[in-house]
């Protein structure tokens, strides 16, 4: 598909999730311009309920111990190429966004807040397509984890709700079927 060309329904219907990624880094500069522009998200009374932390290069680098130790919790007992075919999800992205939201102790705001930070991250992986650059929205257990938080400065009364991934990749994933709104659909009469 022609990135030049691309209108928003092609976004839409084209975008795919990358899980393999070729370890080409993605520029800081790059990453920050898709999460200004995804930040136009709707959000209730323009709260804004999102805050960021990236890691990119060394950045990322420092932060892959962490995760190995986190996600992979008897890493020290698998061969080198097990661990390494486990952390290849995380040692060939390019970059990662973590999005932090308020956790809001009235349920309709702190539902509220993850909707607009839901369309923020649609959003960006939206606007990363567009430039040829891949993601994959990952919420993997450790991302609760007090070691993990506490690595990343995240506060009491907020939660990591997206590990947000981006990189470069050699192969465009296929689609796969998705049902058809026919049958999702009730019609009140």
């Amino acid at each position: 598909m022609n990135r030049q060309s691309l209108t928003v329904r092609d976004a839409i219907i084209g975008r795919r999730s990358i899980k393999l990624f070729n370890g080409q880094p993605v520029d800081r500069d790059a990453i920050v311009q898709i999460l200004e522009d995804a930040t136009w998200a709707p959000n209730h009374g323009m709260r804004n309920p999102w805050r960021f932390v990236m890691a990119t290069g060394e950045g990322y680098e420092n932060l892959l111990p962490v995760i190995r130790g986190l996600a992979i919790p008897n890493w020290e007992e698998l061969s080198e190429d097990v661990l390494e075919r486990q952390m290849s999800k995380f040692t060939t992205v390019g970059g990662v966004v973590f999005v932090i939201v308020p956790e809001d102790a009235r349920q309709k705001e702190r539902l509220e807040d993850f909707a607009a930070a839901s369309a923020l991250v649609q959003n960006a992986q939206l606007l990363a397509w567009d430039q040829g650059i891949g993601t994959c929205w990952k919420t993997p257990p450790f991302l609760d984890h007090p070691t993990f938080r506490e690595h990343l400065g995240v506060q009491q009364g907020e939660r990591i709700m997206s590990m947000l991934q981006f990189g470069y990749y050699d192969k465009e994933p296929k689609g796969r079927e998705r049902t058809p709104v026919n049958e999702l659909l009730t019609e009140l009469k």
